[in-house]
């Protein structure tokens, strides 16, 4: 009988950002378009009108086409905004908007209107690792769990439906999930979706 165990979350982290930076430019750019086309030919991006989506660190999935196409199809796209509470919000993001980097070094809207976040439709949002059953693994802050808590007593998705976005590259076979964390319910990647 083996004693190994699962790897921790802080393991899984490691793993799929190793592999996430070991991508070339011209790779992750690739898997980018093909993640964006299968978020925007989804029946849940076709149905939002009101969409929130990451601004992304370099080596993440680069979802500009998907904002692009938002803002054609006349919807209104909001970005997340880290609070000094440990809390995030959401803020307009239209094409003239003002970008300034916050604390971690990650782009956010100065300004514009903000939406409460069970007003939002959809929401596309980074995945560090995430495993066949839409559980995922963040950056660790804790960001995402606490601004969709109120998700977690919920048996069926009314909204918003959270599709996370990542490599295939980030896959791991399995992620214990802890009591606060928020299942996705969909992950996509340029090779898959998940469910």
């Amino acid at each position: 009988m083996s004693n190994t165990s699962s790897p921790t979350k802080d393991e899984l982290r490691v793993s799929a950002l190793r592999a996430r930076r070991a991508l070339n430019d011209h790779e992750r750019a690739r898997a980018s378009a093909k993640i964006a086309l299968r978020v925007v030919h989804r029946r849940e991006f076709s149905a939002a009108q009101t969409l929130a989506c990451y601004l992304p660190m370099h080596d993440e999935v680069d979802p500009s086409d998907i904002i692009a196409r938002a803002w054609r199809a006349k919807k209104r796209v909001f970005a997340p905004v880290i609070d000094n509470k440990r809390g995030m919000t959401f803020r307009q993001l239209l094409p003239e908007t003002r970008l300034e980097r916050n604390c971690y070094g990650l782009w956010e809207p100065v300004d514009g209107q903000r939406i409460a976040t069970r007003d939002l439709d959809l929401v596309v949002t980074p995945v560090v690792a995430f495993d066949a059953k839409r559980n995922r693994i963040g950056m660790g802050g804790g960001y995402f769990d606490r601004c969709f808590a109120f998700l977690k007593p919920r048996r069926s998705w009314l909204h918003p439906k959270l599709i996370g976005v990542a490599f295939d590259c980030q896959r791991a076979e399995k992620i214990e999930s802890s009591p606060w964390d928020i299942p996705l319910y969909r992950i996509i990647s340029e090779i898959s979706q998940a469910p």
